[in-house]
């Protein structure tokens, strides 16, 4: 009896451990503080719309009209019916955040670890040592919530994959489906997507083995089981998926029609992102070491180094006042790797570094070979056009690569691969099979490799430029001086960090070489590493994730201040958009406070983001007036701010005197520099043929908005002719339908992005409606799948209990 409660304690302690954990690190949360996240700030900008409206209604609209001129809500946290897998995900998420995704890092490595049979006391070292790698803690800090939360349930369905090879059939397929349909529901697609290349690397390593081993049987059914597991994951979260497919289609990530750039030449990329926009964020070669040593190129762009940098001892002997010259040094631009900037650098600590290559001479089985194979693939691909060859190769080829941006972020596989190799190293160090020679030889190499990288980089520290990408700018106002000491701090820290991780290396070492002679205990050993790896990853943790990046809860649910500005367009009742030149495409504090064309968010609406890049951008104001904009924030000639009365703006709707039709989407977009968007309209009849072209208007021609909610908009119009109405508002091709007077009737696009309709003479009703059928269909499907996961994972479970009372 002892022995089967014994692991049950283990495993309620160490989810103690895990909350504790989570709680002292972010402790705040406990003052009733929420973290200032960048990314959370924009994202409650863009659904506050959405937000009021379910607060107010108890219902979801599944539509926004307060950015980028109007979009579906699917990627803006929206609600769907029978989403059992968010209630459970939840539940797990119990804790304030962003402790609760500590708390799930911790979680999800620890249950993968046990699905490896690793020893109770490493699986809770190895738990802490993937939770608190910097770059899992500071993509909580900026607001990255979602690729938080798909990073964490990432071991949890590895561990489902290993358990089912290790001939747990039942427990593994289960955890798996589990597991995918949570990961599914954090709804990161990029973090999944780069976690299954892993998955395949771990497939193919295991065929092999099964093929030399004479276990194709078994390889086959688990693989078989496996894809069951995931397909019924994916479908228990059929209605999000679904979702966000036809909304990506319609955004910058699908397919463009159009062929020509603004300039008129060829364009390359038409579906998918750019190869530069992919490429943006690549990894430089030598940058890679920082994580091995945090600070070798400069840490982040926004560095606090106070009184013990050279920059703070430069200004104030120049006379400057110390409160000024700390103000300044309190953010640092440190960076000069090859990124446009960085917040923090992806360190995984040196004593995991150390664990890791231990791995590479201890771990003999086909563990050793996915985890070499996975690590070494995100590391290449992280370099993206520093390694043009292999990432050019995967755009042009590989099926969906080029629809995620930032390739430097692959390197969360690398983070979770090395982890898993430490640990395994570790436990063939408890091994007492394997040879005390052995176990020395693998601590002597590893050791000298590092020990002697990091003398190779003291000795090459001169070769250094210590300059970044930016340099110019900040040369350009703060001068010369100022850039040499920033370099200079630059220099310090580069050593500061070398020195750091060598200590860290040499202490881990010696706590490693005391066990193999058996100077110490396991226990001991486990203790010791465990207490250097949180000192080693928490002491960088904090530099850019700490107590001051806590605010009062009321700051982040309100996170944007009211201007007069604000106040001063709020006096208009009517409904219309207002546009902030300074935010353009990449900023939600506009939408805050009022409908805007402007927004933030990674998959923009594909058309919208033309108009900007083929009219607004080359201030082509009738496009703003056609999509309904009445004000314009503007500064004048002493920087302050007011908004501009844009006194041409056509309101909601208006009828037009003719339709011109083109025959392609590059003659659509082009017809826009000439027409008088106020009387004509575009229409490209190949996507929309049979259309009438004749429209009509008489003099006292009229169509009003008369009610407003975000998905639902009901007009009047009085004319007595036949007429064509334009409509500000976005055309989706999805979810929305229209009626006249109560009675269905097609709409069509006009003007490259806005709504049309033909309406009769006379005086009617007109009504458009936001009800996606993507919601209902894939709502059916989640239940369905969800009571079939629900019932298999009661049937393993009875199916469990009745094999153990046979057993007993």
């Amino acid at each position: 009896m002892k022995n089967r409660i014994h692991p049950l304690f283990n495993h309620f302690f160490a989810l103690v451990l895990f909350v504790i954990a989570a709680l002292a690190y972010f402790h705040p949360v406990l003052q009733g503080k929420v973290i200032q996240q960048s990314d959370i700030i924009q994202y409650t900008g863009m659904a506050k719309e959405q937000n009021d409206f379910r607060d107010k209604t108890d219902t979801e609209p599944y539509w926004t009209n307060s950015a980028f001129g109007g979009m579906p809500t699917y990627q803006l946290g929206a609600y769907y019916p029978h989403d059992y897998v968010k209630k459970l995900d939840r539940s797990l998420r119990f804790l304030p955040r962003p402790a609760d995704y500590l708390f799930l890092y911790f979680l999800g490595f620890y249950i993968l670890l046990c699905c490896l049979k690793v020893d109770y006391g490493a699986a809770l070292l190895g738990a802490m040592a993937f939770g608190f790698s910097t770059y899992l803690i500071i993509i909580l800090g900026v607001g990255h919530n979602a690729k938080a939360h798909a990073i964490a349930y990432l071991p949890m369905v590895l561990g489902g994959i290993i358990l089912t090879f290790r001939r747990k059939y039942i427990w593994g397929f289960l955890l798996t489906a589990v597991a995918m349909a949570l990961e599914i529901g954090a709804n990161h697609y990029q973090m999944t997507y780069y976690f299954m290349l892993l998955v395949l690397i771990l497939g193919i390593t295991y065929l092999v083995y099964a093929a030399r081993n004479g276990q194709l049987k078994h390889f086959f059914m688990s693989v078989g089981l496996l894809l069951v597991a995931v397909v019924l994951g994916i479908l228990a979260n059929a209605t999000s998926i679904m979702a966000t497919k036809e909304y990506a289609d319609w955004s910058t990530r699908g397919q463009s029609e159009l062929t020509l750039d603004p300039e008129g030449n060829p364009l390359k990329n038409r579906d998918g992102l750019s190869r530069e926009y992919i490429t943006q964020y690549s990894y430089g070669i030598t940058e890679s070491l920082n994580l091995f040593i945090p600070r070798l190129f400069g840490g982040s762009n926004s560095e606090n180094l106070g009184e013990n940098s050279k920059t703070f001892e430069y200004l104030t002997e120049q006379g400057l006042p110390r409160t000024r010259a700390l103000e300044f040094t309190t953010g640092l631009p440190l960076y000069w790797g090859m990124q446009p900037g960085v917040a923090a650098p992806a360190y995984i600590g040196a004593i995991v570094i150390l664990l890791f290559l231990m791995g590479l001479f201890l771990v003999r089985e086909k563990h050793k070979w996915w985890l070499l194979a996975g690590s070494l693939m995100a590391l290449f691909l992280s370099w993206g056009k520093n390694f043009g060859l292999l990432t050019d190769f995967m755009i042009d080829f590989f099926p969906l690569y080029d629809k995620f941006r930032a390739v430097s972020s692959i390197q969360v596989i690398l983070e979770l691969c090395a982890p898993i190799m430490a640990v395994l190293a570790l436990m063939k160090l408890f091994d007492k099979e394997v040879a005390v020679k052995e176990k020395l030889g693998a601590l002597k190499i590893s050791g000298a490799i590092l020990i002697g990288l990091c003398a190779i980089l003291l000795l090459l520290k001169g070769t250094f430029s210590f300059s970044g990408l930016n340099d110019a700018m900040y040369q350009q106002y703060f001068g010369d001086e100022i850039l040499k000491m920033i370099e200079r701090d630059r220099e310090a820290v580069f050593v500061d960090d070398l020195l750091r991780s060598l200590v860290y290396v040499l202490l881990a070492s010696l706590v490693l070489w005391l066990y193999i002679r058996d100077k110490i205990k396991k226990n001991i050993l486990t203790l010791l590493l465990g207490l250097l790896i949180i000192f080693d990853l928490v002491g960088v943790d904090l530099r850019y994730v700490n107590e001051s990046d806590f605010v009062r809860k009321r700051l982040m649910d309100r996170p944007f201040q009211q201007t007069a500005v604000d106040r001063q367009i709020e006096q208009d009742s009517t409904i219309f958009r207002v546009y902030d030149p300074a935010e353009g495409l990449n900023g939600a504090r506009t939408s805050y406070f009022h409908m805007s064309i402007g927004g933030y968010h990674a998959a923009k609406p594909g058309r919208l983001q033309d108009l900007f890049d083929y009219h607004i951008y080359r201030n082509n104001k009738e496009i703003l007036d056609m999509l309904n904009v009445k004000y314009i924030v503007q500064q004048d000639q002493e920087g302050k701010q007011y908004a501009a009365l844009n006194s041409e703006a056509l309101g909601n709707a208006w009828f037009v005197d003719r339709l011109i039709p083109v025959n392609s989407a590059d003659e659509e977009i082009r017809a826009l520099d000439t027409i008088d968007v106020g009387t004509s309209a575009v229409l490209n009849t190949r996507e929309f043929p049979g259309i009438t072209l004749e429209a009509g208007r008489d003099s006292l021609a009229e169509i009003r908005l008369t009610d407003y909610q975000p998905n639902r908009l009901v007009y009047v119009s009085r004319n007595n002719e036949d007429g064509l109405a334009v409509f500000s508002e976005m055309y989706y091709p999805e979810g929305w339908q229209a009626t006249i007077d109560g009675k269905p009737v097609p709409h069509f696009r006009v003007n490259y992005t806005l709504r049309a309709m033909q309406v009769p003479a006379g005086e009617h009703e007109i009504e458009f409606k936001f009800s996606p059928k993507v919601v209902e269909t894939g709502s059916t499907i989640t239940l369905v799948s969800s009571l079939l996961l629900g019932i298999l994972i009661l049937g393993g479970i009875l199916y469990s209990i009745r094999q153990s009372r046979r057993e007993s």
